[in-house]
């Protein structure tokens, strides 16, 4: 499908950044330029999040969690004892807590609750399962620390598709779930992923998805239910979930799926489809739709 021209409908900045926005090109999983991706994408990202959580006047601290190095965004107005365990995207092969701070910062100061986002393991150095190991041990410290009721597990895209994977594992399931754009599933399966090229200005599954899932899969088939959490039956006791997504979002229709899934299963599940939007607009700290997106998720917490 060929470049569509951003809508009138969306906002001047959304349509800017969807105008301005460079070429995808493929990316190497060749460890040495990996480690240079992650350098870049931290230099480009990290002052600029830094700055909105000095402005939000959230305080930052590094932790050792369950064993686990893990980021513990505090905002100045906390109330009660509850938290959200939030996990970065990336791919499962970049990102970190520092470049998410776009999100967590806000999230923290929206629901005025302390936001844990481990540094969770990488691949290639570190494949499936570990990463997936790195949450269960932060989410059960958790649990023993707040009780798993006062709980939100969250996460965005490859982030999400790890806080799904979580959630189907563990028999203390939180009061909630609130996923952007998860990676629900590793192939290439979903209607969007062939119908929204070009349209999403991050993501193409050759270019950029299916080198970053066989670096994290390993051994394991891309739709083992333990990486591509689609995959998996959905539990009678999952959290009540809300899912966002856009309607340039390469990962629609695998968020329209996993959506039907989770209701057929009697899964209190919303999705919320944004006009004009991109894969995790909310990471765009700028952005109109990213702000009130966010507010819509920090309500949906709270409520």
């Amino acid at each position: 499908m060929s470049y569509t021209p951003p809508p009138t409908t969306i906002s001047s900045q959304a349509q800017a950044l969807l105008r301005d926005a460079p070429e995808i090109v493929a990316r190497s999983m060749e460890l040495r330029a990996i480690q240079e991706r992650r350098k870049a994408s931290a230099a480009f990202y990290v002052p600029d999040a830094l700055r909105l959580a000095l402005d939000l006047g959230v305080t930052l601290a590094e932790e050792v969690i369950g064993g686990v190095p893990t980021q513990v965004v505090t905002p100045a107005n906390i109330v009660g004892n509850s938290a959200i365990l939030y996990f970065f995207g990336g791919g499962y092969v970049q990102g970190s807590p520092d470049e998410d701070l776009a999100i967590t910062a806000r999230l923290a100061h929206l629901t005025k609750r302390k936001v844990y986002a481990p540094y969770y393991a990488l691949a290639p150095e570190h494949p499936f399962p570990q990463g997936l190991e790195n949450g269960l041990s932060v989410y059960r410290a958790l649990v023993a620390h707040y009780g798993a009721a006062a709980l939100t597990v969250a996460g965005e895209s490859a982030g999400g598709g790890l806080a799904l994977a979580l959630l189907l594992q563990v028999a203390e399931k939180p009061a909630k779930a609130a996923l952007m754009s998860p990676w629900s599933d590793l192939t290439k399966t979903g209607d969007t992923l062939s119908t929204l090229v070009g349209n999403d200005p991050w993501l193409h599954y050759e270019l950029t998805l299916e080198p970053a899932a066989r670096a994290y899969a390993g051994s394991r088939d891309l739709t083992a239910p333990e990486v591509s959490p689609i995959y998996a039956d959905i539990p009678k006791d999952f959290p009540k979930t809300l899912i966002t997504t856009g309607t340039r979002d390469l990962f629609l229709s695998d968020c329209a799926r996993l959506s039907t899934k989770m209701r057929a299963a009697g899964i209190a599940c919303e999705l919320r489809v944004w006009e004009g939007m991109w894969h995790v607009f909310e990471f765009e700290a700028d952005l109109p739709e990213a702000e009130a997106s966010l507010k819509e998720i920090a309500a949906f917490i709270l409520d």
